[in-house]
This record gives structure tokens, sequence and C-alpha cells, in this order.
């Protein structure tokens, strides 16, 4: 009570800090009127004064105010957009790196600008962060305008580009792409064996949109570069088969954790199904030899059970495509790992594709936390602030809008049954559509869209199609008439590539569109339809000048009859007296978009984004949710007592309840899975932190290593301690010489080394010790090396050492992830012993870390004590020159090749005879071709290779 009072008199934190930029405002307005009468030459100008300041010892914020009075000019002359006071506020948000929350429709796509523009002028490189590649190719064609006008260059990444592409883009002033292009080309740069192929720069400056969706919703789950596996697909669809015969009591599921146990019985029941198929190895399905099979059946069992199609996923093209849970939409290339993916393939008979091996990963929240400097924004960030400064030590900036927000939000009307709740909302659909108001129903899967479709359908709706121009004519006609059409267009991942014109033309007079939780974000629903979308699509095929232009008057006028329809659109509504004689009251809902809210969100996140839908820039609106107690937030987190309490108050079919306390309870049970989720997100972090710091140090050895022209002195360095290790393995100091392993140590040095020295010889010499022997076999080790670089010259064996350190170095990593993940899947149990997890997990991981680099030093030193390299003159056609192989350090026999590389010298240019491929060498791929026709090699002889 005292902290609201303080607040009406002094003002929230908030509110203080908002005020504080407000100098800095008046300074930008300030500078317009001298602004203006630039010209286009002068003001472009600005941008190399301000690179020039920024030289010669400036700061970006002692040129923020100018350079904010210089976009917004650029984008008044480029895009006709004037940036609003408050955008200017939003600017300054993601310049200081924290998140700029402002509504839906307030042009946090220009607000971008600002923040980019003077972030662009330091030449390091800023990144846009988007949720799909529409918006990256969207954002990067409208507000590259602003940046092309004042000197500066964009580029964008999108799925398919060639890492020639791909540099060039990151190259740029400014990069706008998705977050899982980033992500993966910062991995896929780590698996690089040359530091010119690597194609990002060091992270300096990123504006994440939507950042709660890429830093909340989609922070457990991890990018992942993957190779195959041994093939067991046929497996799957072995175990598949017994799962149907489980009955509900052989398996316990728990729908709040999303995890499911076999019991007892069903576990004898399921061993006895594998015994009599002939598949059960031993006595028990709990056997060692049966661990895959184990594997095999739990995975299955989460198939059928935790996971539901067109929910979770959907089956397109014989693929099984993952469903982003928060925003409905498709995945395409996302996999399921550990399995689960195939199990569902399985379970729905699709072609079963092999499992893969991690080869690197790594999280968003690491990836993000890599830059110097990030910012966001978004229309909801407040009610997880705690988590973005806990996590990323971003603080949630919320910039008041520039008209005052004119929607009303009413309160929940909370149904029994969920038929009951349909023909609610059905009813209601029924009444906005009879006045025109165009309504926008959020839903939270697949299948559940599809089945409010199914209702309207069975009421005389007929489901359009927005890529068919004559459907949408015919709701366009319908308009003009002011007579509902009962039409309605259905927007979830099987309409995935339609989504922004959906989302666009939801705004229509009579429009109905059905839509998963956040499909088409990114995209505004304006009043009366989108002129920019009309004027492409109708426009498309007219080379007339003249009836162009006369198409986009008859538009233009379309739309703001449109809009006039749809702000009167309101509903007024008579409340019966009340006993006592008091007069009839009446009641005026507004026009607008009205948004209805088929059933509550986990988080009050998305809830706050489907509303946020409507009301854009002070447009009238509406919004209201219609709740079941069988939804799955209401059936999970009890509502077996509100059921019971309803049916002794007498509540009848078709009733509902409407009170602010219902809205009040439902917050509270958002807020408590809120903070479920978010305390696993944080124990996720904890864990994949230390990866993460593994991870790092590997990456950053790989760049050091791909930097050093010659890594001769590491690859020694690895040699001696190796040979130290060997001797105080088998000749510990301080011991007698009878008790010295010398057999040990001298089977050893040939297993290893491929040396066969005299150690049983040294060792009977009197008063020799063990640093003697060390530096005895040092000495040989170092003289054969030797011998290899006087054979095929320093050049050559430099760059053998380096490609056979690198290629190590990747195989070991990737085997260590593996087993990284195995640690984490089992390190669990050791709760049960009173031992934290997450102590146990760190230590058992560092140990692990430096066994990888023991074996590392042990592989590296055996395969160049190994390497034969044959001359080019010797070599037969199609035969590599040299295979770098793992050696099993507990056998000293080779495994399969580690890879097969032809290595050959690399040659000078100068040397190279343009006539006589046999001269050339080693060739980049990004070199000029030595033929000499200008070409890059890979386009012209690399061709072949």
């Amino acid at each position: 009570m005292i902290g609201a009072l303080a607040r009406k008199l002094f003002g929230s934190a908030n509110d203080r800090r908002i005020k504080s930029y407000q100098p800095r405002v008046n300074a930008i307005n300030a500078l317009e009127p001298e602004l203006v009468k630039l010209s286009d030459e002068a003001l472009r100008a600005r941008t190399a004064e301000f690179k020039q300041q920024l030289a010669d010892g400036k700061t970006l914020d002692d040129i923020l105010v100018p350079a904010f009075a210089t976009v917004r000019e650029a984008a008044k002359r480029t895009l006709g957009q004037r940036h609003f006071d408050v955008q200017l506020i939003g600017g300054m948000v993601l310049h200081e790196g924290d998140i700029a929350e402002m509504k839906t429709g307030e042009g946090k796509t220009l607000v971008a600008t600002l923040a980019v523009y003077l972030n662009a002028l330091a030449g390091k490189g800023v990144h846009v962060v988007t949720v799909n590649d529409y918006l990256a190719k969207r954002d990067a064609e409208w507000m590259g305008q602003i940046y092309g006008f004042l000197g500066l260059t964009t580029g964008v990444i999108v799925h398919g580009l060639d890492d020639e592409q791909r540099k060039a883009a990151y190259a740029c002033d400014i990069t706008y792409g998705t977050n899982n292009e980033y992500g993966f080309d910062y991995l896929r740069d780590n698996m690089k064996y040359r530091l010119e192929d690597m194609v990002q720069r060091p992270h300096y400056f990123a504006i994440v949109d939507e950042v709660d969706s890429i830093l909340i919703d989609e922070a457990r789950t991890p990018l992942i570069i993957s190779g195959p596996l041994d093939d067991r697909s046929e497996f799957y669809n072995t175990i598949d088969a017994y799962i149907p015969k489980l009955d509900k009591s052989d398996y316990e599921v728990d729908e709040k954790q999303r995890t499911v146990t076999m019991t007892e019985a069903g576990m004898e029941k399921m061993e006895q199904m594998i015994r009599e198929a002939g598949l059960l190895k031993g006595d028990s399905l709990y056997d060692i030899e049966n661990v895959s099979t184990v594997h095999h059946i739990n995975q299955g069992l989460r198939a059928h059970t935790l996971f539901t199609r067109d929910k979770d996923y959907i089956v397109r093209d014989g693929e099984v495509v993952i469903i982003d849970e928060f925003t409905g939409r498709m995945m395409p290339g996302r996999r399921y790992s550990e399995g689960l993916h195939q199990a569902l393939e399985a379970k729905e008979h699709q072609p079963i594709q092999p499992e893969n091996q991690t080869l690197a990963s790594i999280t968003f929240q690491n990836y993000f936390r890599m830059y110097e400097k990030l910012g966001g924004m978004t229309g909801t960030a407040a009610t997880e602030a705690d988590e973005f400064f806990d996590i990323y030590k971003l603080e949630v900036r919320e910039i008041p809008t520039n008209v005052p927000v004119a929607r009303l939000d009413e309160d929940d009307e909370v149904y029994r049954t969920a038929n009951e709740k349909y023909a609610a909302i059905l009813a209601e659909i029924e009444r906005a559509n009879a006045r025109l108001q165009p309504v926008l129903v959020g839903t939270a899967s697949i299948e559940k869209s599809e089945t409010l479709a199914e209702y309207l359908k069975k009421n005389g709706y007929k489901q359009i199609d927005f890529g068919n121009q004559k459907a949408l004519d015919k709701l366009y006609a319908a308009a003009r008439t002011g007579k509902p059409a009962k039409m309605f267009a259905v927007l979830n991942a099987r309409f995935h590539e339609q989504e922004a014109y959906i989302v666009a033309e939801a705004g229509i007079p009579g429009a109905i569109t059905i839509a998963t939780n956040m499909a088409g974000r990114g995209t505004d629903i304006k009043l009366g339809g989108s002129l920019e979308m009309r004027i492409a699509q109708e426009t498309a095929g007219i080379e007339d000048e003249a009836e162009k232009q006369a198409r986009i008057a008859q538009i233009k006028a379309d739309i703001e009859k449109f809009r006039e329809i749809v702000l009167k659109a309101e509903e007024t509504i008579e409340i019966e007296p009340a006993k006592g004689g008091k007069p009839a009251k009446t009641i005026t809902k507004p026009g607008g978009l009205y948004i209805i809210g088929s059933e509550r969100h986990e988080s009050r996140r998305i809830d706050n984004q489907l509303r946020g839908r409507s009301g854009r820039q002070g447009d009238p609106g509406r919004s209201k949710f219609f709740l079941s107690l069988e939804d799955d937030l209401m059936r999970i987190f009890g509502s077996d007592r509100l059921d019971s309490m309803l049916q002794r108050l007498g509540l009848k079919e078709g009733e509902a309840i409407i009170h602010p306390w219902i809205n009040k309870a439902l917050e509270k049970a958002q807020q408590k899975v809120e903070a479920r989720n978010f305390d696993i997100r944080k124990n996720l972090l904890k864990f994949d932190n230390v990866q993460n710091d593994q991870r790092k140090v590997i990456f950053d050895q790989r760049i050091d290593l791909m930097r050093d022209e010659d890594v001769a002195e590491t690859v020694a360095d690895m040699r001696h301690a190796l040979v130290s290790d060997m001797v105080a393995k088998h000749v510990p100091e301080g011991v007698y010489p009878e008790q010295w392993d010398v057999a040990g140590l001298k089977e050893e040095l040939n297993r290893v080394l491929a040396l066969d020295l005299p150690v049983d010889e040294w060792a009977k010499e009197e008063g020799i010790a063990d640093e003697e022997i060390s530096e005895r076999i040092e000495k040989r080790v170092d003289e054969h090396m030797a011998a290899k670089v006087a054979q095929w010259g320093p050049d050559v064996m430099r760059y053998v050492e380096k490609t056979v350190l690198l290629q190590t170095l990747d195989h070991l990593w990737r085997e260590h992830l593996i087993m990284l993940d195995h640690l984490r899947q089992v390190v669990g149990l050791r709760g049960y012993g009173q031992r934290d997890p997450l102590n146990e997990y760190k230590a058992e991981a560092f140990n692990l870390f430096e066994t990888m680099i023991a074996h590392l030093r042990e592989a590296v030193t055996a395969q160049l004590m190994r390497v034969e390299i044959v001359p080019p003159e010797q070599q037969q056609p199609e035969l590599p020159m040299m295979e770098a192989h793992k050696l099993n350090p507990d056998t000293g026999e080779d495994e399969v090749p580690l890879a097969t590389m032809a290595f050959s010298p690399p040659t000078a240019p100068a040397d190279r005879d343009p006539n006589n491929p046999a001269t050339w060498g080693k060739v980049g791929r990004n070199e000029n071709c030595p033929c000499g026709s200008g070409k890059k090699f890979k386009h012209c002889h690399g061709r072949f290779a």
C-alpha cells in the first residue's frame, strides 16, 4: 500500500528512467529544422563526419543526438515515416543494451534503425535478429533504404546461402538474419580449418526482435550440428509395434513434468513381449546388454503418450515436422534428439531418418551472451523481467505508447466443458460478424484451431484461402454491401507460407481469422486491411501506369471506407434493471479488431501478445478469453475442486462464471507455471555453462591454431608432455630401478610412437635417473620428427602438423560432447545419494576434459610419428597421399580413419605454371585459379576436384 502511494507521488523506477531521456529527445527535436534544409548529399555526408569524430576519440554517446536526428530525417525522405518522440526513447534504450517493451503497432522495426545506425558507425558490424526468414528479408529491404541513403551497407542471412554469400552479408555494416542462422553460422565457423573460410566477425552488438520469443521461449532448445551414426532405423519400427499393446495401467504419465514412467507390471509385460519376439539378450530387460532396447522402449512410450499430432508436430511430405509450442510455427530442419524424433516417425509410419551424433552445439542463452552489447524489443517482456536480468543482465524498460491504448480487455468467461466453451465462442463470433467487426481467434494448437474451424463450417461458414484473390474479392464485396460474408481463414503451421498475408488482411470488415498463438508476429493488423499487401497483390500484372494508379486510388478509397465500417462496429448492450427499480443501463463496447482467446496459455506473456494484436496506435479494440475446465492449464493445475464447487452452486449448462477474482486466480496459476519454467531454464543453463566454458576454450584454441602459421612448437610441447607422462607412469620418481616397469615403457613407446628404443639397456646403466631416460626418449623422438622435416621440407611438414592437430581436436571434442550428454542424463541419480548433481557434473566434466586433452596429445603425436607423405609424382590417381588415423589409446590399434585427405605441399604462386596443373600444388578454393581465367579456383579447375 505504501509502495503504491509512493509510485503515485514520485512515479515508478521505470517512469523516472523514461523521464531521464527527455532532454536528449528535446535536443534531437531542436536539430530538426536545421537538418530539413540540408540536401540529400549533405545529409549523407554526416555519416563520414560521425565516423571521423569517433576516430578522433569521441564516443557513441557523444554523437547520439545528431546521429538520431540524422536517421529521423533520412527516414522521412526514404520511407515517408518520422520517428515519434517515444520511438526516439526506444532507440536510446536499445543503444544502452536494454530491452524496449513497446506495444504492438508502435513501430519497433523503425525504432531499431536509430540504435543500429549509431552503433554501425563503429565499423564492427551490427546484427538485427528476427524470428523468421520473411521478416529478415522484409526488414532488410525496408529499413535498408534508410541505411543505404546514409551510405551504410546492409546484408541479410537466410537459409540456403553459401559461405561466400554469408561472408559478404556479415561484412556489411548491418546484417539482418534469424536467430537460428546466426547460431548455426557460429558453430559452422568453429568447424572450419582456415580463418579465411570463417564467415562471422567478432560479436559486437545485436538487437533481438521479439526478444521474449528468442531468449525465453527458445532458450531451452540447443542448436545442434550433427552427423550420421550407425543406422538402427528398423529397430524403432520393431519396438513401436509393441507400444500400443500396453494398457494405461502399464505406465504413469505426469503432464506437469512432461514425463512418462513404466510401472513394474508394464516392464514385465514388455519384457515378455520382447522375449517372445527373440529380441531379449540375457535373462532380463535390466541386463546391461539391453540398455539400448530399454532406451528405444522409453522413447517410443514418450512418442505415444506425451506428443500429439497437430499439436506438438505435424506430418508433411513424409516428414515429422516439429511445431513451436509458443508460436505455432513449423520448425523444418529441427529434430528431437536422443532418438525421440525417430520414435515419432515410427509412430506415424513415416520413413525413419538415421540417428545423428552431435558435432557441435550451443544454446541461444550462451550464444547471445557472447555479444559485447545486446539489446532487445518486444511487446511483452515485463512479466519475465527477472529472468532477463538474471541470465542476460538486460533491464526491461516499458516505453509509453504514442497514443493511449483504447482497447477494452474484458473479464474471462469460464465454462464447465469444452463444448460449452466452443458454443459460446461461436455465438460471440456470429454477433461480431453480424455487425462486420473483424475477429481474430487465438488457439493453443493446430488441433484446436481445426476443431474450431469445424464448428464454424457446421454453422454455415466457409473457409477461404487468402492466396486466392477471387475468395478475397468476395470478402471485399460483402464488406462494401454491409452484409457479412460468413467466411473465415485459418492460420497455423499448415498455412505457414501465407502467414504475413493472412494476418495483414485480418482487419477487413467481417473477416474471421483463426490463428495459433502468435502466428504472424511482426506484421501489423490494420483496421480496414493492409494497403501495401493489397497494392502488391492486385497491381502485380498491370503494366499501364495510368491504370495502375487508378487501381491504387480505388484500393485506398476501399480501405478508408472499410476502416470506417470497422471503427463503427460497436456493440450496445442493455442490462436489465436490478430489483429496487433502478433504471436500465446501456453499455457500449468498442469496435475495432475483436480478439477472442480460446484458452489461457501457461505464460501470461503469450496471452498479452494475443491481446496486443488489437488496439494499435490508439485504435479502438476489444479482447476476451473463453475458458473451460477441460483446458490444459485448468485440467493439469487442479480444476477438480472448482468443477465440484460449480456443480454445487448449480451452474447450468451453457452458463459461465465471469468475475475479476477468476482472472486473478488464473494469473496466479500462470505465475506459478512461469516460475517453474524459469527454474527449469535456469537449472539447464547452470549445466550448459559447464559445457560452454569448455567450448570457449576449445574454440579459442582452434582459432589460435588456425591463426598460427607454424604450430611446430605446440606439437613439440605435446610430444614432450606425452613422453614425460609415459616415463612418469612406468618409471616413477623416487622409486628404485628394480621397481621400474621398463618392459611396459618399451611396449608403450612402440605402440604409441612406433619407436623401438633400448630403454631396458638404459635402465641397467649405473646411476641413471628417470629425468635422463625422459631426455633420451625426447631426443630420439625429436630426431625422428626432424628427419621427416628434412625429408619433405618444413612447409609441407608444418601444413601436415596443423591439419592433423585440428582434425584430431575436432574428433575428440565430438566424442567429448557425447560423453557429456550421457553424463548429464545419469548424474541426476546422484541426488539420491545426497550429492548435488550440478557439483558432481562439474567435477566429472572437468575430469573428462582433462582426459580429452591427454588423449589429444597422444593421438596427435602418434599420427605424426607414423605419417608418410607420397610426393605428387608418385601418387596414383584418385588415391590420397596421407591418411590421418585415430589411434585407440587402449589397444594401440588403428581405428577407422579420422579423415582421409590429400596432403600436397603449398606452392608459391610464382612457381606455378598456368599450363601445367602439376605445378599448382595446394590451391585455396577462394584463390584465383592459377590457369589465369580470372575465376576463383572453386568455380574453375576446382570444380572438378
